[in-house]
């Protein structure tokens, strides 16, 4: 083996790929923001972790996430074999998106906090954080117009946002379905609404990327099923953490998503099973009474855990073989898989 083959094949971790990409986003990321009127460009900040309310930098420990979607857009223009700065754009225009669309989540939820610090909505007033996701949006689309291939990109992120709205959408409108009977939510209607929700944007990021990088339609088609069925595979292992959790890790109270009665992957694969223990969760689901630890000790022995973790298995798998189709270089694909696993395999 050659001195250069062994550097080439040289391990990577997840944080080592995140943190390139946000280095390489950050400046035009920050410049993008500073074009907004100062209130709603302080407000942007401090979505992203930037500073606190009234512009201060942020204190130590502020976060604003991971950047997976930003990365995303870097390795998709790396997998045609450009540089990652051709695809910073797209990376902008993601992040901004995203933003956007945690800022009217949290206010459809009614979530005080994000990332561990109030949500903008609760330190800015909710008309200010409505305004400011709509900044957001519109720079996003500007960004992307003004980038070489901005029409085929604005068509991308167009379609992925209708995906979003409509997993959102969703997702409201299964907290009124009942917990049985044939009007339940039932798995099949579960992984459309995470594909739409959560896959669209990671597989739009990375499409995006790859069309700035210069790629071929069916290259970018593939990055963006590879996407789509990581966005399935990450919100149920999410669904997991909220049911399994440790709080130390995932920030979140033990069994906080079956103290507000979620319809997530595990309950509703629960339901699903012909089984003594499906039947007595649903009435204890049903009674609006449940005991959140009898509860998940039900939905484990009905197989909710096992048949969440097979779909994030076999969703992994899925966006594994999508990303084979895209044929990136040696070098990229093993950041891309390595990005995979560590989103997937959290904790499992």
């Amino acid at each position: 083996m050659t001195a250069t083959t062994m550097v080439t094949a040289a391990p990577v971790d997840a944080p080592q790929v995140l943190g390139r990409s946000r280095a390489l986003v950050r400046p035009a990321l920050e410049e993008a923001v500073g074009r907004l009127h100062p209130w709603v460009a302080e407000m942007a900040a401090y979505s992203f972790g930037w500073c606190e309310v009234g512009g201060a930098p942020a204190g130590v420990g502020a976060s604003g996430g991971k950047g997976v979607r930003q990365a995303l857009a870097v390795l998709g223009a790396e997998a045609t074999g450009a540089s990652g700065r051709a695809g910073v754009p797209a990376a902008v225009a993601v992040e901004l998106v995203h933003a956007f669309s945690l800022l009217h989540d949290d206010i459809m939820d009614g979530d005080p906090a994000r990332r561990r610090r109030p949500a903008v909505w609760k330190a800015y007033g909710t008309g200010p954080a409505v305004l400011a996701g709509d900044a957001l949006f519109a720079l996003a689309v500007e960004t992307l117009a003004a980038a070489p291939a901005g029409p085929r990109t604005v068509r991308l992120l167009s379609a992925a946002l209708n995906d979003l709205v409509c997993g959102q959408a969703d997702d409201l409108l299964f907290t009124e379905r009942p917990w049985t009977g044939p009007e339940r939510v039932r798995p099949g209607e579960y992984r459309t609404m995470a594909e739409h929700k959560t896959g669209s944007l990671l597989g739009c990021a990375a499409a995006m990327g790859a069309v700035l990088g210069g790629a071929h339609r069916s290259a970018a088609d593939a990055l963006d099923r590879a996407g789509r069925h990581l966005g399935i595979a990450f919100q149920v292992v999410d669904d997991m953490l909220g049911v399994w959790g440790d709080p130390a890790v995932t920030g979140k109270p033990v069994h906080g998503d079956l103290r507000e009665r979620k319809k997530t992957f595990p309950v509703l694969a629960a339901l699903d099973a012909p089984l003594p223990a499906a039947r007595r969760l649903a009435a204890l689901l049903a009674s609006g009474a449940a005991d959140p630890e009898e509860a998940a000790a039900l939905i484990d022995e009905a197989g909710g855990r096992t048949a969440a973790l097979a779909e994030a298995h076999r969703c992994l798998g899925a966006a594994e073989a999508a990303l084979a189709e895209a044929a990136p270089g040696a070098a990229t694909a093993r950041e891309l898989r390595t990005l995979l696993d560590f989103l997937v395999r959290r904790d499992l």
